[in-house]
């Protein structure tokens, strides 16, 4: 109950936050499809997590959200700079590339994907147990992966170390 309660909250206020709709209907509709898929979904976010672990993670996301967009802004601006370019071929440099992840659970692998494929510039193309497959546009894209992407959700994902 607690983990169907805490996706409904976690869910209602980002979808308050980027509907931007406050007018009774909107809020109902939001209110309503977020109570359906917390009830569907609920365990998805805390499967088998202790109390302290969530609210870590929680918090742990919260400080991890404003980086992630900061760096899809910059990637944005990095894939808009070559897209305009008359030289645009010559600044592409698309290539696969394989690396194995020090991230432990799925919920962290699962986040540093999607982060990835959030990013401009790189999607995640496949995951394997610990390594992954991750398409970059250029250079610089696939020299940041892991990284310090992958530090920070380790840092707010991963259970601590005993």
């Amino acid at each position: 109950m607690k983990a169907k309660l805490s996706t409904f909250v976690i869910m209602l206020c980002f979808w308050v936050i980027l509907s931007g709709m406050f007018d009774a209907f909107h809020l109902t509709l939001g209110v309503l499809s977020c109570l359906l898929v917390a009830h569907f979904s609920g365990k998805m976010l805390f499967e088998g997590l202790r109390v302290e672990v969530r609210a870590r993670q929680i918090f742990g996301m919260l400080t991890y959200a404003p980086w992630l967009l900061w760096e899809i802004v910059l990637s944005s601006l990095q894939v808009t700079y070559i897209v305009l370019h008359p030289q645009m071929l010559d600044k592409m440099e698309p290539q696969l590339i394989r690396f194995k992840t020090k991230l432990k659970s799925k919920f962290a692998r699962v986040t540093f994907a999607q982060s990835i494929t959030l990013t401009p510039g790189t999607i995640t193309v496949s995951i394997q147990d610990d390594e992954m497959t991750v398409y970059a546009l250029t250079n610089s894209a696939a020299d940041s992966l892991p990284g310090e992407m992958e530090r920070r959700i380790a840092l707010a994902l991963e259970p601590e170390r005993r």
